[in-house]
């Protein structure tokens, strides 16, 4: 329990960050999964498309300061090598 008002106002503070941080990040993975299920399934060229919303999205939480930056361009390297690995035996075809 806070004993002050400024320990008062930083409680407010910190929940209403909690919960913007915690939509953000369900959101991300979502996009994440969604992505890696249209990979998994053949559609490459959805899977593009959802990749860009995906990086999109991983950008604007870095920027917000939900996620780290480097812990963001990680994840969209690994996210684009994944990409590229699929439509490469196509391409060898």
């Amino acid at each position: 329990m806070p004993n002050t008002k400024s320990a008062e106002r930083r409680v407010r503070s910190s929940a209403r960050k909690e919960s913007r941080n915690t939509a953000v990040i369900s959101k991300v993975k979502t996009l994440e999964k969604s992505y890696l299920k249209l990979l998994q399934g053949g559609k490459k060229d959805e899977a593009a498309s959802a990749l860009k919303v995906a990086i999109s999205a991983l950008d604007k939480a870095a920027k917000a300061g939900v996620i780290k930056k480097e812990t963001v361009d990680r994840k969209k390297s690994r996210l684009s090598i994944q990409l590229k690995k699929a439509a490469a035996p196509a391409a060898a075809k």
